[in-house]
Parts: C-alpha cells; structure tokens; sequence
C-alpha cells in the first residue's frame, strides 16, 4: 500500500451542500425513517399480543430482556432517521436563507 495522495476525482468530498442536494437526503432519510418507524410499531404489537413465557424465572427475565432491546433499538434507529431528516431541511432552509442574502455576483 503506498501513501501516494490521490487526485481529486468528480465526487470530492469537498463538495459544498446545496439546498437540493439536502432536501433530497432528507427525502432519502425520511423515507427509510417511516419505513422503520411502521417496522417498529408492527414489532410492538407483535410484541404485545404474544404472552411473556412464564415456565421460569429466568425464562421470563431473558424474554422481557430481549423484547426490551428489539423495541429499544428499533425506536432509536427511528429516531436517529427522523432527526437526520430534521437537520437536512433545517440545513436546506438556512442554505437557502444564506443564498438569499448574499450578494450577487455583478452588484454592488
């Protein structure tokens, strides 16, 4: 592997973020968060039409232990999207705010 610097390639990373490039992830994340947020409630009620198994104690201590972390995690990825597509439009909105007060490019 050698550490030869690469050339800039069109897909830089240095791209700076335009208002439809934001508004379009946000599409993108608002799009997976629904979907994830339906997945969550239907795990939920999955979860509350099936009775905890009552054989033992310990049985039931690692039931309610797994339906806690399956609920749990797929309610913070669900949350993790819908916040993402929060700032991406918040991010878009000040885009376009900034863009509309700068001055153009000929005026004085």
């Amino acid at each position: 592997m050698s550490s030869d610097p690469k050339t800039p390639t069109s897909n830089s990373i240095d791209t700076p973020p335009t208002p439809l490039r934001c508004l379009t992830g946000a599409a993108v994340s608002g799009g997976l968060g629904t979907a994830l947020y339906f997945l969550t409630r239907s795990i939920i009620d999955t979860f509350a039409h099936k009775p905890v198994p009552t054989g033992s104690p310990f049985a039931t201590n690692i039931a309610i232990a797994v339906r806690t972390l399956v609920m749990g995690l797929s309610t913070l990825v669900t949350a993790l999207f819908a916040i993402a597509t929060l700032g991406l439009i918040a991010l878009a909105i000040q885009l376009l705010i900034q863009n509309g007060r700068s001055p153009q490019a000929g005026e004085d």
